[in-house]
């Protein structure tokens, strides 16, 4: 019950239903608590519902039930930096890594991690005077107060407020100039003290501290009633080279994805480098190196680089905030040299943990469909590493023994451990399904009898299982078949002369009409589920020639030289469902 909840769950969490893989692995969990594998899965399911104060309940439980399991601290770690609790999720992903060093899901995890706890660190500090010098509001600030305006006409003192308004810790440097703290009093609107006639005053160039004389002061008058030109703007250079740079990058972008479609690789590599050194804001150049490695991935080098430019995207992804898509298709990337590798090494696990990353970025067929193929690809290799033929014959020959004492269940599971030993050998098949025969499971006999003959169809045994299952089916007309399609390849096995007899005895019951009221019941309950005779019976032309066969007997004489009409009633006949009299 606890696997079926389980199984439940994966599939919601596949189909991104997270709220209903809580559920289903709740359910789980209520019926196995010590199941360690649960609580990762749910809390890997809490976390893509950013409930991040769940999912660290659910791993630290992991991590407590199975402390050796480096899974449980790749979830202990996404949980605390959901939270922003970047120190201790960096702690966890190290105590992974220390379980297993090569985990790629714990080494990407810690780089996002660090690179958090970075950006935390890095953060300025607010300015105290807030946006006092932004902009061309200084400018209009200061022209507009009278105790100010004059400054404007000072080169030295204009070269101040520039450097300050680029830099506004550059104020410390001019503190001891009284037109700076006057115009900084303006600009914070706060009246601050004027000096006394005594205190020293830094006196700009150009001026007198003597009483002017009258011509002086009617000049200084004029000039006072004149309008004040106000400094022109500066020209924002920076912002200009930054739109044409981020021009150029495009451009270049452009010509790395002509040059990547006519298979012209290190062309495409060259532009895409240009454009990340033009614009480091856009991962796409990134991913789009990526994919031109991941292309030319005939070696590890190409590959490694490859997932170095993919890692590089994510990093640089997450600290501008990008769209996740764009995460995703990263980590897709990543994901998909890590396949490639994983041909080699055989490890397809930091393939399939890095595909499932991107889903819970973004849900993409693509991944969706690349995930599927590397979880196949991990339990083909799985089982061609457990594949044994010598141990396989020998958990066959424990089954024969089981069978041979009558022991049906004991023997089904030596036979199915030599089928996962050798699951290309048609003898454990045929065995097996004797076996399900004996125990009345006809369906699964079958089954085993048809795989049976899949592998070798000129192997009689397989003829013979098939046909005894459908004969105790009392599909006789079916066991007629499978015998004499068995005799074409073996034309003196007397197991199949014998099973051909046994049919035709029963058929000709039916022909003969020698069937009770019973038999003849269950026969035509059990042909009428046949999808063979219900094609037969709802075909017009066959309801027209059963109606001969009742009305007009001349009529139904012509029909019977049509052989396939002919095979059409004799199954019918064998069915029970007609009677020749």
């Amino acid at each position: 019950m606890a696997e079926e909840a389980k199984a439940k769950g994966n599939a919601a969490f596949s189909s991104g239903d997270y709220a209903a893989a809580v559920k289903h692995f709740t359910d789980a969990i209520a019926l196995s608590p010590t199941n360690h594998v649960l609580y990762s899965n749910r809390s890997a399911a809490h976390a893509s519902l950013h409930n991040y104060a769940d999912a660290l309940q659910d791993a630290k439980k992991t991590v407590e039930l199975k402390p050796d399991w480096s899974k449980g601290y790749s979830r202990l770690g996404a949980a605390h930096l959901g939270l922003r609790q970047n120190q201790d999720a960096i702690s966890a992903y190290k105590k992974g890594l220390e379980i297993d060093p090569n985990n790629e899901g714990l080494k990407s995890g810690l780089a996002d991690a660090q690179a958090a706890a970075s950006r935390s660190r890095a953060a300025p500090p607010p300015s105290p005077f807030g946006d006092a010098f932004s902009g061309p509001e200084m400018w209009a600030k200061l022209t507009a107060d009278p105790s100010t305006r004059m400054y404007l006409q000072q080169p030295d003192f204009v070269k101040m407020m520039q450097d300050i308004q680029k830099s506004p810790s550059n104020l410390n440097l001019y503190l001891k100039d009284q037109r700076v703290m006057q115009a900084l009093g303006v600009l914070l609107n706060v009246k601050l003290r004027e000096p006394n006639a005594g205190e020293d005053m830094e006196i700009p160039e150009g001026t007198s501290t003597s009483q002017p004389s009258a011509p002086e002061r009617k000049v200084e008058k004029v000039v006072e009633e004149e309008k004040v030109v106000e400094p022109e703007p500066m020209e924002v250079t920076e912002e200009n080279e930054a739109k044409e740079r981020k021009a150029q990058a495009v451009k270049e972008k452009e010509l790395g994805n002509a040059a990547y479609k006519k298979k012209e690789f290190e062309k495409a590599i060259e532009h895409y480098t240009k454009a990340m050194e033009l614009d480091d804001e856009d991962i796409s150049f990134l991913t789009n190196r990526a994919a031109v490695y991941l292309e030319m991935g005939k070696d590890t080098v190409e590959n490694d680089e490859c997932i170095k430019d993919c890692d590089k995207a994510v990093e640089r992804g997450r600290e501008l905030r990008s769209d996740y898509k764009m995460i995703a298709r990263a980590l897709t990337r990543k994901g998909t040299a890590l396949a490639k590798t994983a041909r080699c090494s055989k490890d397809y696990e930091p393939a399939i943990e890095t595909f499932q990353k991107a889903l819970t970025e973004h849900r993409n067929p693509d991944t969706l469909k690349k995930l599927n193929e590397a979880e196949k690809a991990k339990k083909d290799l799985e089982q061609q590493e457990y594949c044994d033929p010598k141990l396989a014959e020998e958990e066959r020959e424990k089954g024969n023994e089981y069978f041979k004492q009558q022991k049906y269940p004991e023997a089904v599971k030596h036979y199915t451990e030599s089928l996962r030993r050798d699951p290309k050998n048609p003898k454990a098949y045929s065995n097996r399904a004797a076996c399900y025969t004996k125990l009345g499971a006809l369906p699964e006999g079958l089954k085993d009898a048809e795989k049976c003959i899949e592998l070798d169809p000129t192997f009689s045994k397989g003829y013979t299982r098939k046909g005894a299952v459908q004969f105790f089916m009392k599909e006789y007309d079916k066991a007629l078949e499978t015998y004499q399609e068995g005799l074409k390849h073996d034309p003196h096995n007397q197991e199949l002369l014998d099973g051909v007899g046994r049919c035709v005895e029963q058929l000709n019951k039916a022909s003969r009409g020698d069937l009770s009221p019973e038999e003849l019941k269950e026969r035509q309950a059990k042909a009428m589920q046949d999808p063979e005779i219900q094609n037969i019976l709802s075909d017009p032309v066959m309801r027209q020639v059963l109606v001969d066969f009742q009305e007009n007997p001349k009529a139904a004489q012509e029909h019977m030289k049509n052989p396939m009409v002919t095979s059409k009633i004799q199954k019918l006949v064998h069915a029970g469902i007609v009677q020749m009299r």
